[in-house]
């Protein structure tokens, strides 16, 4: 008896939490196109909730403010860039200056798609740039990148490594933002990854052969 009781509200449970998710994944899929469209400055519940198709109501059962879903959505971006870091940069099956030319590609192309959201999140970071989730995502990437380092750059010193890892990044991340400010072809996508990775892995070599 108490299995069968255990079983039906599971099996209630299932749906509601299905039609939840479905929700949040809506509310979230407006949010991008309204933070795109209309830009951080001009970004409210109130749009976002129109472009889902669903009351104000609904969308605060989820996300009390805007602040949350653009905290929400800037999350996502960090989960997503440290997967991307990880799935290149780790993968031993490939040479360092092979894993840092295709990190630069596949980081140059998701800049330049997603360049209107980026921008948008760029201008909302102060909402959340001191979140203790913030400093988590950073610490997150620079362990990635370090790990990275003492790989391709075995007998270099630890500052040497540690400043190496940071030029990269940091030119990387600007650079990348301001080449995604202009709309670009698949050919100049390609061939700027192609110089700034060329740059990277000369680096690299240099600093392996002193």
């Amino acid at each position: 008896m108490a299995d069968r009781r255990s079983r039906s509200v599971s099996s209630r449970k299932q749906p509601q939490q299905a039609r939840s998710t479905g929700l949040v994944t809506a509310i979230l899929d407006a949010a991008v196109q309204v933070l795109a469209r209309e830009g951080a400055q001009r970004f409210t519940t109130a749009r976002v909730a129109e472009r889902a198709g669903v009351s104000v109501g609904s969308l605060y059962q989820y996300f009390p403010n805007k602040a949350a879903i653009l905290f929400r959505l800037q999350s996502d971006e960090w989960r997503r860039t440290c997967e991307l870091l990880r799935g290149i940069l780790a993968d031993r099956t490939k040479p360092p200056p092979a894993r840092l030319r295709a990190l630069v590609h596949a980081f140059i192309r998701s800049e330049c798609e997603e360049a209107a959201i980026r921008i948008a999140l760029n201008d909302a970071a102060p909402l959340y740039r001191d979140a203790p989730e913030a400093h988590d995502a950073r610490a997150a990437g620079e362990g990635i990148i370090a790990a990275f380092m003492r790989e391709a750059l075995p007998k270099a010193t630890a500052a040497t490594r540690e400043l190496a890892g940071e030029l990269i990044k940091t030119t990387l991340s600007e650079v990348g933002k301001r080449f995604s400010e202009t709309p670009r072809s698949a050919a100049e996508i390609a061939r700027y990854a192609d110089g700034l990775a060329d740059m990277f892995c000369a680096y690299l070599g240099e600093l392996t052969r002193r």
